[in-house]
Formats: C-alpha cells, sequence, structure tokens
C-alpha cells in the first residue's frame, strides 16, 4: 500500500468548506464524513480531513490557530501546467476562497500562486517543469553555509 497524507484543517462550516473543496476538483469520500467531518480525496494518496473545529480539538491540547491571522502551514500542491495552477486559483475565488494572497512567483523553472480558502488556510498551487529545474540546478539548489 503507498504511503498517504491526511491533512487535518479546523473549518467553521463543514457542509461549505465540502462545497468549496468540491468546486476546486476534490472528491468526497462518503465513507469517512459526516455533519462533523469531510474526507475531502485530492489524489490516491492525498486526503484532505475538513472537520469541526469541536471535532478537530479532540485530537489535539494545543489551541486551534486562526488561520486568517497566523499561519500554520502553506500547502503546496503540484498542478500538471501552468494553465492548471491558474484554474485552481480561479476557481478557489470563484468558490469563496481569496486568490493571490502574495504575488505570484514565477522563477522560468516554476510558477506558483496561492490563496486562501473560506477559513483562511493557504494553498500554493504550483508547476514545476523538472527537465528546467535540473538544468537551473545541475548540482542541487545552492545552500548557505550553517
Amino acid at each position: 500500500m503507498p504511503q498517504m497524507i491526511f491533512v487535518n484543517l479546523p473549518v467553521a462550516d463543514v457542509a461549505r468548506s465540502t462545497a468549496f473543496y468540491e468546486a476546486l476538483g476534490f472528491i468526497k469520500d462518503q465513507r469517512f464524513s459526516n455533519e462533523m467531518a469531510s474526507a475531502m480525496q485530492l489524489s490516491d494518496t492525498i486526503v484532505l480531513m475538513i472537520l469541526n473545529p469541536d471535532f478537530f480539538q479532540t485530537f489535539t491540547p494545543k489551541a486551534i490557530a486562526d488561520a486568517h491571522a497566523t499561519t500554520e502551514v502553506l500547502l503546496c500542491i503540484s498542478r500538471e501546467s501552468r494553465a492548471e495552477v491558474d484554474a485552481i486559483v480561479e476557481r478557489a475565488a470563484a468558490a469563496g476562497g481569496r486568490a493571490d494572497v502574495r504575488p505570484v512567483q514565477d522563477m522560468g523553472f516554476m510558477y506558483s500562486r496561492a490563496f486562501e480558502d473560506p477559513d483562511g488556510h493557504m494553498f500554493e498551487p504550483m508547476f514545476m517543469d523538472m527537465e528546467a529545474a535540473m538544468a537551473a540546478f545541475p548540482d542541487g539548489p545552492a545552500h548557505e553555509p550553517a
């Protein structure tokens, strides 16, 4: 079985967030969804678990971050082309999210934009041309000495 990642996000309104992610192309897995949570499948190995805050709180003793005020995590998702990056950002804006919450990044070999979902969680869809990236960094990216 391939290794999977389940990203758990607290959301104010599970039904609204379910509709938002469905508009982006995620598939709701009914087997693991109810009024407290929706399992939103992005790929065979990536599932976004959107959870009512009370249910989310049962998994952690820590306070839940207000994603509108603080950055808890940046969720970078790969796309097959620049056009797909643009398309998912536009769908996010049309579905109630906020598009381009930071400047577009275009490094030639890599292109990314960013959007927030209705709860402020930040996503960075990106396209990388691996051949161009390898040509730009034949020995890997340069690192400053520690």
